[in-house]
């Protein structure tokens, strides 16, 4: 009996271990307007790390990823012919991220292990869901590694290692910058705390991205409303075309 005890206390002590760190976090923006004049906005993660027992031993890391609302993605493959381009070749994503940033405390081989990147999908590969692509097209993989290029040139997809602060291996910060070519939703914020390259913690928050003034009312009534949205800007394209041709009319 004592030797099963013995037993079930080693094999809960790496577990223990584990918890001797907790992440405290803190965001400075929990809401984000969508506004006529925004080109988007920096959101500052801070923390620090909280411990029960002395520091453990191995090299520390921080992890911090912000990843926007999912969408299926169409992607297609262009070929030239008979010097017109046209779509060939498509691939259904099932499921990809808006936007999505990666900041690390170091190189991302250092501070994270393959296997945890599989876990918890991190990195912006793992981040996009591409299950069954494989029959709906040739090299199907480089129509995911096309939407993680086309992404990133646009900003919406970001990798930045080495951006992740430490200070005296307690406290963190980074910025993450939020392009203007947000669409609306939350934005899932993760920290995750390693060591040797192992999740020993994660803490999870989110920033609420929304449409206001002018352009929350025509969002929504497009969407809720769309007879109403339509009839009012077929008025409103018949008025201009009016004021156009009497404002002409005077010119001449």
């Amino acid at each position: 009996m004592i030797r099963l005890l013995v037993l079930i206390l080693a094999l809960c002590a790496p577990a223990a271990l584990a918890q001797d760190e907790r992440i405290v976090l803190g965001l400075s923006e929990t809401r984000v307007a969508i506004t006529a004049d925004f080109q988007g906005s920096q959101i500052m993660i801070y923390g620090a790390v909280q411990r029960y027992s002395p520091e453990p031993d191995g090299d520390l890391g921080v992890i911090v990823t912000v990843s926007g609302p999912p969408t299926q993605v169409m992607v297609r493959k262009k070929e030239r012919r008979l010097g017109i381009w046209i779509n060939r070749e498509k691939v259904r994503i099932g499921r990809a991220p808006s936007f999505y940033a990666v900041a690390t405390s170091g190189p991302i081989g250092e501070v994270l292990s393959a296997t945890d990147n599989l876990r918890y999908k991190i990195t912006i590969p793992r981040a996009i869901r591409a299950i069954g692509i494989s029959a709906q097209a040739e090299n199907a993989p480089s129509f995911v590694e096309a939407l993680e290029r086309i992404r990133t040139r646009e900003d919406r997809y970001v990798m930045a290692e080495g951006m992740v602060r430490v200070t005296g291996g307690t406290l963190f910060r980074t910025d993450v910058q939020l392009p203007a070519n947000l669409i609306e939703g939350n934005y899932d914020v993760r920290v995750f705390l390693t060591r040797d390259g192992h999740v020993v913690d994660m803490f999870e928050d989110s920033i609420g991205v929304q449409k206001a003034g002018v352009e929350r009312f025509i969002h929504a009534l497009a969407h809720e409303q769309p007879l109403i949205y339509g009839l009012l800007s077929l008025v409103m394209a018949v008025a201009a075309g009016w004021g156009a041709s009497a404002a002409f009319r005077f010119v001449r």
